[in-house]
């Protein structure tokens, strides 16, 4: 009977998808991304959030006086970025002109990340702690612009709501108990919702990988930075409940993709 409900309520749910179409915000590149996207959201409403929570970010960095406090680290970003973005218009050529930025933060974490629009922040960690050469710079700033590129926050916060509504729709319509919606939207999170993060995970390291071939790092960086990465985690949770894949199964992808984009990386050096 659980399982009959659970069904059920995902079903409902999915018809609310149905009710909208689906594009795609980037070419397919030489990687191949080619996925049809769930884009419910607006761009305009997601990088007025961004840029909210963006401003807030920089505001707390200041009044903590962490904010761009090595001068030669923050130029290394800046001529690592500026050497990505002057390829993104292979996969949308609006990107190169979006506003983009650099900063980072002085603080111990393993982190990086950039917000919708082209807002890139470094933690000073993840480049000291992993001793990162400027091709394994890259391979991160090119997975972070990846997922800003691909729009991947708009289509979370799309599926978020398209989930949401149809749990709403099912509880009406079949008359469902709290606890039995709570369940149906745990069912709908490791369904549909952390799945189809790892396939964004899994976009990004391809765009990523092109995007530094193209700029002239070498793609083998990106292996090379996630067994740092891996060597410093303590443990990961099984990639069944992760959004992101195992180090070892990201590892394993990116050295698939190889042989597409060397020659790229080939031709940028000549």
């Amino acid at each position: 009977m659980k399982k009959l409900l659970t069904t059920t309520v995902m079903a409902a749910s999915l018809s609310a998808l149905t009710l909208t179409g689906c594009t795609s915000t980037t070419s397919t590149g030489a990687v191949g991304v080619d996925r049809q996207q769930l884009l419910l959201v607006s761009s305009e409403q997601v990088l007025a959030l961004s840029a909210q929570s963006y401003a807030k970010t920089i505001q707390d960095a200041k009044s903590k006086g962490v904010l761009d406090t090595n001068t030669a680290q923050l130029n290394r970003l800046k001529n690592i970025a500026n050497r990505l973005v002057g390829q993104v218009s292979v996969y949308r050529a609006d990107a190169a002109k979006w506003q983009w930025e650099v900063h980072t933060i002085k603080s111990n974490d393993l982190n990086a990340f950039v917000v919708p629009g082209g807002k890139i922040m470094f933690y000073s960690g993840i480049i000291d702690r992993l001793n990162l050469t400027d091709d394994e710079i890259a391979a991160i700033m090119g997975h972070e612009i990846s997922h800003a590129l691909r729009e991947h926050s708009r289509e979370r916060l799309s599926r978020e709501y398209a989930t949401q509504t149809g749990i709403g729709l099912a509880a009406s319509i079949f008359g469902l108990s709290q606890g039995q919606a709570e369940l149906a939207g745990t069912a709908g999170n490791l369904g549909l919702s952390l799945p189809h993060s790892r396939t964004q995970e899994s976009e990004a390291d391809q765009i990523g990988l092109e995007l530094m071939a193209r700029a002239g790092y070498n793609p083998q960086a990106a292996v090379t930075l996630w067994q740092k990465m891996q060597k410093a985690s303590q443990g990961e949770p099984p990639q069944f409940l992760s959004t992101h894949p195992t180090s070892s199964s990201r590892i394993a992808e990116l050295q698939s993709l190889m042989p597409k984009v060397t020659p790229l990386y080939q031709q940028s050096r000549r």
